[in-house]
């Protein structure tokens, strides 16, 4: 039986490899590593750039089912559409059977061995006289991206398998790992990868434009640790981004999530799309279509819409007029006619401030439709911003994965949870946040002030107001428009019935 099984494993999740490619003869395919090391000259040192191109190649095109599973089980934002399954996701009745979570997991797996494929043949190079220097750079690169991605499996899973080869097979002899040891390996990745990291801005690097650097490695090292609540670390890894003074918050917040903001001194890490300014031909792009709206009059005639899967919620559009927002209200909320009419129905929200409108700042009308109320503005790109000729949703536009002013507000959360750092106080880095948003300033900062303004600044975001409410035991907060939260059985998924099938450390 368990050979039986071991085989289906790697057909399996062989098969899945061959769906999800991107990156072709770029990037080898980890089955198929052992049979091209027979066939390839490794003291051809100028090929092993190829191999960190194709694990950038891998890491952007991340399936466009990945993102909402992560994303959807926070208070700031509701599962929209007739994905029935992803609206009982989000409100915390799962179903193992659910093609989504299947197609996740094998999504960040195949990326993760991919990236050890990549590693391993890296190493090969070094090995055929490359320089090491470089070669101990793209693996460095490599784990940060693995690190990254395995982050958000083990927030959906929480007990995971940590490989360490590229071999699919390799995973049915791996004990599984809970939460915390999976986060202190990432923490400890990332301390080995850290060195051999380049110390400048993403968008400095020359070879790898908005590649990973020292900074991206310790954002992820940050994000572990707030975890394992080692505020100690946290504070120390954003203090050393804060110090660098290489990293601000960009001027306008609405245009950061657009194409002026591709590559902003704001973003630490992007998934990167191109329509290279051309009006057709090659592209890369993102699946704008899962966010965008099904009716809507774009200002450039012939613009493409999108299902309207990802709706704010009305209890985070509420906390936000609450506290008189409008720079990131403006930006993250899209409003229908119906979803204004929805806020007003509420007695205390009857008068709604002038900028509350369905047409954009670019002028795009958004229309009532059936499936949503609103729209999640920080996915949304104007059609003006769409290069002539390109008509799809969205297109040319990047995925934000880190910012700053997620920086800014862990090494807050840090402080005021008991860790020390001399390079910012935590009031001067909520502070910051606020500025740009146009709130006055805070003093003595608490964690209730810090678990505020990252729902403000950081809705709709990575799952981001999920997992901080998880962490301190708020999730009272995410029992709203009739939904329970059950503690003891709702953090994480269960594990894809697919999965069980085939891997036995599952089978619980």
């Amino acid at each position: 039986m368990k050979s039986y099984k071991l085989i289906n494993y790697r057909l399996a999740l062989a098969v899945a490899l061959l769906f999800t490619a991107s990156c072709g003869d770029v990037l080898d395919e980890p089955l198929q590593n052992e049979a091209i090391a027979e066939q390839t000259d490794y003291t051809q040192s100028e090929n092993m750039i190829l191999m960190l191109y194709g694990a950038y190649a891998e890491f952007n095109a991340l399936q466009w089912e990945t993102f909402p599973v992560i994303a959807v089980r926070g208070d700031d934002v509701n599962a929209a559409g007739d994905q029935f399954p992803l609206q009982e996701t989000d409100e915390f009745r799962y179903d193992r059977n659910f093609w989504m979570y299947n197609s996740s997991w094998l999504n960040l797996y195949s990326d993760i061995l991919r990236f050890h494929g990549a590693m391993e043949e890296v190493d090969r190079y070094k090995e055929g006289g490359a320089n090491p220097t470089e070669a101990e750079q793209y693996i460095a690169e490599m784990k940060v991206l693995r690190a990254f991605e395995m982050l958000q499996l083990a927030r959906l899973w929480g007990s995971i398998l940590i490989p360490e080869t590229s071999q699919p097979g390799d995973l049915f002899e791996i004990e599984l790992s809970d939460f915390a040891t999976v986060m202190q390996h990432l923490s400890d990745q990332m301390d080995e990868a850290i060195p051999q990291l380049p110390s400048v801005h993403p968008n400095q690097r020359t070879d790898v434009r908005g590649g990973v650097t020292r900074y991206t490695a310790l954002a992820v090292k940050a994000m572990v640790n707030l975890e394992l609540k080692n505020f100690q670390a946290v504070a120390d890894a954003t203090g050393e981004i804060i110090g660098s003074n290489l990293f601000s918050l960009a001027s306008d917040f609405y245009q950061l999530f657009k194409i002026p903001g591709k590559l902003s001194d704001e973003n630490l890490l992007e998934l990167q799309y191109s329509d290279f300014g051309n009006s057709s031909g090659t592209r890369t792009r993102y699946l704008w279509n899962f966010f965008g709206p099904s009716s809507w009059t774009p200002a450039v005639a012939g613009a493409g819409g999108g299902w309207g899967f990802y709706e704010p919620s009305v209890k985070y559009i509420k906390f936000m007029l609450d506290r008189g927002e409008q720079t990131r209200l403006e930006t993250n909320v899209i409003f229908t006619p119906d979803g204004i009419a929805e806020i007003q129905s509420d007695p205390n929200y009857a008068t709604l401030p002038p900028f509350i409108s369905n047409v954009s700042p670019d002028g795009d009308v958004f229309n009532n439709h059936p499936r949503y109320n609103f729209l999640s503005g920080k996915h949304y790109l104007p059609s003006v911003q769409l290069t002539q000729g390109r008509t799809t949703y969205g297109e040319n536009k990047n995925f934000t994965c880190i910012r700053y002013a997620e920086i800014l507000l862990m090494h807050a959360e840090a402080l005021v949870n008991g860790g020390t750092n001399s390079t910012m106080s935590a009031d001067q880095a909520i502070n910051a946040v606020r500025a740009r948003a146009g709130l006055t300033a805070l003093s003595n900062a608490t964690l209730d002030d810090v678990i505020d303004e990252k729902y403000a600044e950081l809705a709709m975001e990575w799952g981001i107001r999920f997992y901080d409410l998880v962490r301190y035991d708020r999730t009272d907060e995410l029992n709203y428009a009739g939904r329970t939260y059950n503690a003891a059985e709702d953090r994480y998924l269960p594990y894809p019935l697919d999965q069980q099938a085939i891997l036995p450390q599952l089978e619980k």
